[in-house]
């Protein structure tokens, strides 16, 4: 077999260069220059050779739609996360910081799918022994079906998945294999995008899933190419803080579910335990009649979710005052505190102010403003909100409480969990009224002050 040829492109403009150097000489970027191979027919795998020669082209109608096949987990909220289960053939995408659980949950799962499934855990970062420990640590039993294989060279697996043909295959992790044909070391944004792309072609025609355990950067990006989020069918981030025991998967992209999604998992001596009701969870430790506290409903993609916000306000001795928050955004923090100033003449400009979201839980939505707002305001009057009130609501510019999607479904957290008043927008206003419930239809930021400071 003929040696494979390999060139250097640049990722910004697509020049090749015959060897690697630190400066494109075309756009004159620099460290953009990444190894990968070049296409030759005659050099194509004949494991794939398949693929093009059944390739042609087709009407729409001609086209039959059927239901996407899954296989369920044995775990609701991992389910949940996947869109009903894991999609047959499809290849998902799973990132998290050191530590955090990824390889606990998969072993978890896998001895659950294990039971109906035959599957491949291939491990580049530890020793079989070191999984079995773990396996022993938490109590994972009835593993006849679990195959264990340590490996990091991608012939090597390819082969293993031949010889057992598995139909769930984990690759633990994405950055530790490599591609004979590429002499890049492992973890090489040429090596990952490689790997990755003969896995996902793989997983296609085999009709095998394949999950993936990807490393994240110091900005909680995953490691590696953008384009490996693009090849794989779902992506999903395992989050949570290392001194917390809560810990959160969440759906960034997913072709056969929908997208936003969390799972709420509990970090015990015996591994991961999934938690029904997190609402309950994250107010567990709530403290009513406290200053700078407010109830959020937010919507996590399906699921409701009530968290507590904690503000603290307190005058500053330097300047310019400090402002952090920690689960939002603190571009959104700064905007909330200029329409308090303007629109209710609150002097926050000498006050600093930090935020948080209680339990580790980070919101993106805007529904979190009017809570924020409320906290804030709560601890710079120093007087608490009213017993058992839960709100959500977008905050304009113009102090405006604009709308917020779902809001049914969160008025019916609120109710479950036992609260008694409900500020919401107008727009979200119950077509029928609710027994003992005292729900407030906010128009604008003013009003919601008023009600909660009379």
């Amino acid at each position: 077999m003929s040696k494979v040829k390999t060139t250097y492109q640049c990722n910004e403009c697509g020049e090749q260069h015959p060897k690697w150097q630190g400066k494109c000489a075309n756009c004159g970027t620099w460290n953009n220059l990444v190894e990968v191979v070049l296409n030759d027919v005659k050099n194509v795998n004949p494991r794939f050779q398949a693929l093009n020669n059944n390739s042609h082209v087709v009407s729409l109608h001609q086209v039959e739609a059927e239901a996407v096949s899954r296989i369920s987990t044995g775990m609701n909220e991992f389910d949940m996360v996947l869109g009903g289960g894991i999609a047959i053939g499809s290849v998902i995408l799973i990132g998290g910081d050191p530590g955090i659980g990824k390889s606990t949950l998969l072993l978890q799962t896998l001895e659950k799918l294990s039971s109906t499934q035959k599957v491949l855990y291939v491990t580049g970062e530890e020793s079989i022994q070191q999984i079995a420990l773990r396996a022993s640590r938490l109590n994972v039993t009835g593993m006849e079906n679990l195959r264990l294989m340590a490996e990091i060279g991608l012939h090597a697996i390819i082969k293993a998945i031949e010889t057992e043909e598995p139909q769930i295959v984990v690759i633990d992790s994405i950055q530790t294999m490599y591609a004979e044909q590429l002499q890049s070391a492992p973890g090489t944004v040429g090596q990952v995008r490689e790997c990755a792309s003969i896995l996902t072609r793989i997983a296609k025609q085999k009709h095998i899933t394949i999950i993936m355990v990807g490393h994240v950067t110091k900005d909680g990006n995953l490691a590696g190419p953008r384009v490996l989020e693009h090849i794989v069918d779902a992506v999903l981030y395992f989050e949570g803080e290392q001194h917390s025991n809560f810990r959160m998967l969440r759906s960034v992209k997913n072709r056969f579910g929908a997208v936003n999604e969390l799972g709420i998992f509990a970090m015990t001596d015996k591994g991961l335990r999934e938690v029904n009701n997190p609402s309950a969870l994250f107010l567990s430790s709530y403290q009513a009649n406290t200053p700078g506290s407010a109830i959020l409903i937010t919507q996590e993609g399906s699921r409701p979710l009530l968290v507590e916000i904690q503000a603290l306000v307190d005058t500053s001795h330097i300047m310019p005052p400090k402002r952090l928050a920690v689960g939002m955004d603190n571009y959104r923090l700064a905007m909330l505190i200029a329409i308090m100033q303007r629109h209710l003449h609150i002097p926050l400009y000498d006050q600093d102010i930090f935020l948080n979201v209680v339990g580790g839980v980070k919101i993106s939505e805007p529904a979190i403003d009017l809570a924020v707002c409320l906290a804030i305001i709560s601890s710079f009057k120093n007087k608490s909100l009213p017993d058992k009130l839960a709100v959500c609501g977008e905050v304009g510019l113009s102090s405006e409480i604009r709308t917020v999607q779902k809001g049914q479904d969160r008025i019916k957290e609120a109710t479950k969990l036992g609260f008694e008043k409900i500020i919401i927008p107008k727009a979200n206003a119950p077509k029928e009224p609710l027994k003992n419930m005292e729900i407030f239809l906010a128009n604008n930021l003013a009003q919601v002050v008023s009600y909660c400071f009379k």
